[in-house]
C-alpha cells in the first residue's frame, strides 16, 4: 500500500505532464508568431528577444493559473516540477528540434550563446522556476 505522498506524487505526474504539453503548444505557436509578425517588423534579433520574454511571461502565467491543480504540495515539489519542465523542454528542443522540424545541432545550439545576444537560456530558467515562483504569489 502506497503512502499519501506517494499517493499524490502520482498524481502530479500526469498533471504537470499535460501542462507541460501545453507549454509545449504554446512555445510553437510563439515561435510561428514571431517568424510570421513579429520579425517582418523588427528584424531577426529583435524578434529573438521579443519572443523570448513574451514567452517567459506566458510560461510564468500558465504556471500561476495551473499550480494549484498540479498540486506539487510544497515549494521543494514545484522546483521538483520545473526540473521535470526543463528536461522535458530541452529533450523537446533538441529531439524535435533536429529531427521534426530538421534544424541542423548548431543552430539549437546557437540559441545558447549569450555573448551572441541569444537569451533563449531565459526561457529555460523560467521552465524552471516559474512553478515555485507560482507556488509563492498564489500562497500555496
Amino acid at each position: 500500500m502506497r503512502n499519501p505522498a506517494q499517493t499524490k506524487a502520482h498524481a502530479t505526474i500526469p498533471r504537470l505532464l499535460s501542462v507541460w504539453l501545453l507549454l509545449a503548444v504554446i512555445a510553437v505557436a510563439n515561435g510561428i508568431a514571431r517568424k510570421a509578425v513579429i520579425e517582418p517588423a523588427t528584424g531577426e534579433h529583435a524578434a529573438h528577444l521579443i519572443g523570448t520574454g513574451i514567452l517567459c511571461a506566458l510560461i510564468l502565467l500558465v504556471s500561476i493559473a495551473t499550480i494549484r491543480w498540479i498540486g506539487p504540495g510544497g515549494s521543494r515539489g514545484a522546483l521538483a516540477v520545473g526540473l521535470a519542465w526543463l528536461a522535458l523542454t530541452v529533450a523537446f528542443e533538441f529531439l524535435a528540434g533536429h529531427y521534426l522540424f530538421g534544424h541542423p545541432w548548431g543552430r539549437l545550439l546557437a540559441d545558447y550563446n549569450v555573448l551572441r545576444g541569444r537569451v533563449w537560456s531565459l526561457v529555460l530558467l523560467a521552465t524552471l522556476l516559474s512553478p515555485w515562483i507560482a507556488m509563492r504569489i498564489r500562497g500555496s
